[in-house]
């Protein structure tokens, strides 16, 4: 009996999710993003064009559906264990869209890299994330000193986690939101080897405040 149960409850589930993945409408917002992006790979290949703009256009409208309909109240109130803070509107929501089947980011994947090199699934990746793997990269340049080839590599590598990770979240404060997560890693790694990042920060705004006050002092002369 029990048996008979767990398989009925079994099937619902995945009637659930059937009706979930087959219910997707890819909009024209969807379509002309995913042809804008693919274009700019420059292919020159129109059955990979077409294949690939499918891909992403189906992508981007199975985040947008599971976004809008599992908003941040269907997650409860509570607290964050890692601090025990009150959960943020904006944590209920990334609970609730990470929630949303493996299938869907494995997909895009694997549809991407069909067709395209490691490097060009990177350029469509920061289509979706609007560049932030180099915008980071670039901050933690200016704020740490001789920055080494492996500490880049290991920060590098993270970013590029964050953004992969990232691509599966409809706003860009979730998008954001999943940077910081790897941030903090990435500065957690710089702390536990031999740097002192909230040193670094706070030198490099010491910095930047004394190159702008001696820019205006110099306009003003």
């Amino acid at each position: 009996m029990k048996t008979k149960k767990i398989k009925v409850a079994l099937l619902v589930a995945f009637m659930a999710f059937s009706a979930f993945a087959n219910a997707q409408t890819v909009t024209d917002e969807d379509a002309a993003k995913a042809k804008e992006w693919i274009h700019s790979l420059e292919l020159n290949n129109s059955e990979k064009e077409s294949r690939l703009v499918q891909v992403v256009s189906t992508h981007l409208a199975t985040v947008k559906e599971w976004h809008n309909s599992h908003p941040f109240s269907t997650v409860p109130a509570g607290i964050n264990p890692l601090d025990g803070k009150p959960l943020s509107d904006l944590h209920r929501q990334i609970i609730a869209d990470s929630a949303m089947p493996s299938t869907v980011h494995q997909n895009l994947m694997d549809g991407l890299r069909k067709d395209l090199s490691e490097e060009q699934v990177a350029l469509v990746l920061d289509k979706y994330t609007i560049g932030k793997v180099a915008f980071t990269m670039k901050g933690y340049e200016a704020i740490v000193p001789n920055l080494t080839a492996t500490e880049r590599a290991e920060i590098q590598k993270m970013l590029e986690k964050a953004r992969e990770q990232a691509v599966d979240y409809k706003s860009m404060k979730e998008i954001s939101a999943i940077f910081e997560i790897y941030k903090t890693q990435a500065e957690q790694y710089l702390n536990n080897h031999g740097r002192n990042w909230r040193q670094m920060f706070s030198d490099y705004v010491k910095k930047v405040k004394a190159e702008k006050a001696a820019a205006a002092a110099k306009k003003q002369n």
